[in-house]
């Protein structure tokens, strides 16, 4: 029986790019992890070894950095764009690209000197200390002349002390959970979302450093207002949240595990607990996942 070879790419992963931008004083860093994946007319190369139409991975990463400088990277998307873009229309082998970003933010450190008034803030703009919290995403395939672009963030740790319920579910002779009237809320948000853009003739590419930022804000400002009756709820109105104030976006997906925190029982050592000390649970936990588009437009980001 005669084999057939199926999807298949191939392309360098984890170039870790740093940006910096010296041309004013106040130097700015964009410091990217991206990974290529290139499709097209590949089977000889599988079938035969023939490598005329393989655009080594080594010119990948020397793409890589090479866009960095001589285009700079303004944003993680523009820049995904812009090298997906590059390796469908520069090869004619190759019909698809997909580029995945990490991208890994850093702060300013605050310094005494900067704060002097005889200085100036603008003076010391130069020091830089990596931010803890979430890691930025991107995910760009250019395929036929159209563009998806799917914007993302990972291990937003967000957590409410108060405003959360569990309770009125399904009870079986295995259940032992307590129903929680007043309960903590915590997860640790994965969040994609995908653009509307199309980089047709004369499109215009969103503001991808706003619409981070904004959509960003309005995850966070959704889940400190949402009295949440389960996460599942939460999950809804955080990306409700995102479609209703940013038309840029035509779908979000959310991924939110529970980060469970029990209260200590300290009965026995003489000491009362009215919910100050809770145990944060490590695993098992629920993960709670789910996808919010607009009506009538067909969903498309990977479910991972």
């Amino acid at each position: 029986m005669p084999m057939v070879l199926g999807q298949n790419q191939y392309g360098k992963a984890e170039t870790r790019v740093v940006r910096v931008r010296r041309d004013t004083e106040r130097h700015e860093v964009k410091d990217l992890n991206v990974s290529v994946a290139l499709s097209g007319e590949l089977s000889d190369t599988h079938l035969t070894g023939g490598n005329d139409k393989v655009l080594p991975t080594d010119t990948m990463k020397n793409t890589v950095f090479a866009f960095a400088r001589e285009h700079g990277i303004e944003s993680a998307e523009g820049y995904g764009v812009r090298l997906a873009r590059h390796f469908v229309e520069s090869q004619p082998s190759i019909t698809r690209a997909r580029v995945r970003i990490e991208e890994y933010p850093w702060n300013r450190i605050p310094t005494a000197e900067s704060h002097n008034r005889f200085i100036g803030a603008d003076k010391i703009q130069h020091s830089f200390v990596r931010d803890g919290g979430e890691t930025r995403t991107t995910e760009v395939v250019w395929e036929h002349g159209r563009v998806r672009v799917i914007s993302g963030l990972d291990d937003l740790t967000v957590m409410n002390t108060t405003s959360s319920e569990f309770r009125g579910y399904i009870k079986d002779r295995y259940t032992t959970l307590q129903e929680a009237y007043d309960r903590i809320l915590a997860t640790r948000v994965r969040a994609r979302w995908r653009f509307s853009f199309d980089a047709g003739e004369g499109a215009v590419e969103p503001n991808w450093e706003r619409s981070y930022a904004q959509v960003r804000r309005h995850l966070l400002e959704a889940f400190a207002e949402t009295y949440s009756h389960s996460l599942q709820q939460t999950l809804y109105a955080m990306a409700n949240r995102v479609l209703t104030q940013r038309r840029e976006v035509d779908e979000v997906r959310l991924s939110l595990p529970n980060k469970h925190h029990f209260l200590v029982d300290m009965e026995q050592i003489g000491i009362t607990n009215d919910k100050e000390v809770y145990y944060a649970a490590d695993r098992p936990y629920g993960l709670i996942e789910g996808t919010v588009h607009r009506e009538g437009v067909t969903p498309l980001i990977p479910v991972d």
